[in-house]
């Protein structure tokens, strides 16, 4: 069997039962984040994320927002492509203690990260995402985000379910080529966003998960031509599950892939070129020539976290639902390489 046959879920369905176990109704994917996150129970092991990545025409500036149950984890990053200024500021607060930090349970409901290092506030208002961050030492320098976000009312976004078994489950949302204004400032370099190039990708994330865990990950969010373009591909986590985080975006419309991706590359240089295909078909047949990597490790003893995040270009060809094909050529975007033990 080549493809997954994946239940399309088309209305509101709560992701758990009252003990807290996958909900069954909840297995399939969306077109609408109509997923109710009712994690509860699992001590220490539920896993919650907001991450926004915003792409500019300049930068790219990235947000996290993770609730781990035994730690709160907020990261914020900044690349200037031209020059690959890097930085990342990274705050940890064991068990979340005194952060008063609330992990919705929609996908679009406000979230707030507030310390006195830095103050991040997300709040979505009439198809927008007013995103707004602060720090008074940021690499050194004062940083000042303001960025607004449009959500198209007509946009498919990816909204999945995926079952390892009743006891851990993920559920993962990934909206893509969100149309974004605004500008971060950082020091006194200006960096100005305009809706006609610039787009968010929002990776919303709940569940309970295995001790150790793998995966692969590749998106992008660009206008090609006259068109918004998002690619969205996952690997080795959802092996096995029937279920899959694949899909492309043009002007809205989701293709939704119903087969697994292999993700080929060199993890002795991850800089080489990537190779990103569909398992058994010429659905998706992708090139990724990374020109920046990103290392980042966590190790305290009981739980420990290798990623490797790298941003390139994207080249190759993707089947769309109405048999054309998409072709894809020097498209920004990212991809990673993670292994947790938590």
């Amino acid at each position: 069997m080549t493809q997954h046959a994946e239940r399309e879920i088309t209305e509101l369905t709560r992701l758990c039962d009252k003990k807290g176990n996958l909900n069954p109704e909840a297995i399939g994917f969306a077109r609408k984040p109509i997923i109710d996150c009712n994690l509860s129970g699992h001590y220490l092991r539920k896993k919650k994320w907001n991450n926004w990545y915003i792409y500019g025409e300049e930068i790219l500036f990235s947000i996290s927002i993770c609730h781990l149950d035994y730690a709160a984890v907020c990261f914020v990053n900044f690349l200037e492509y031209e020059t690959q200024r890097f930085f990342e500021k990274i705050i940890t607060i064991p068990l979340g203690i005194g952060s008063k930090l609330k992990m919705p349970t929609r996908v679009l409901e406000p979230i707030e990260f507030k310390n006195n290092e830095i103050h991040i506030n997300i709040t979505y208002f009439q198809n927008q995402t007013y995103l707004k961050v602060t720090s008074d030492n940021f690499d050194s320098e004062p940083l000042l985000a303001e960025l607004n976000i449009h959500h198209p009312q007509e946009d498919d976004t990816l909204n999945v379910v995926v079952p390892w078994n009743r006891q851990t489950f993920q559920f993962t949302a990934k909206h893509h080529t969100l149309p974004t204004s605004g500008f971060v400032k950082l020091g006194n370099r200006l960096y100005h966003f305009n809706e006609e190039d610039c787009y968010g990708v929002l990776d919303y994330g709940r569940g309970v998960w295995p001790r150790e865990a793998k995966w692969n990950r590749a998106m992008a969010s660009q206008r090609v031509r006259d068109q918004r373009i998002g690619l969205n591909f996952g690997g080795q986590w959802t092996d096995g599950t029937g279920m899959t985080e694949n899909a492309v975006f043009v002007n809205g419309h989701m293709t939704k892939i119903h087969e697994d991706v292999l993700f080929n590359y060199d993890s002795s240089n991850l800089l080489k070129p990537w190779y990103i295909t569909s398992k058994f078909s010429d659905t998706a047949m992708l090139t990724f020539h990374p020109f920046f990597e990103h290392y980042g490790e966590m190790d305290k003893k009981l739980v420990k976290s290798n990623n490797q995040q790298l941003v390139g270009y994207f080249n190759g060809q993707i089947k769309l639902d109405d048999g054309s094909t998409l072709l894809i050529q020097q498209m920004l975007g990212c991809v990673e390489a993670h292994q947790a033990k938590w």
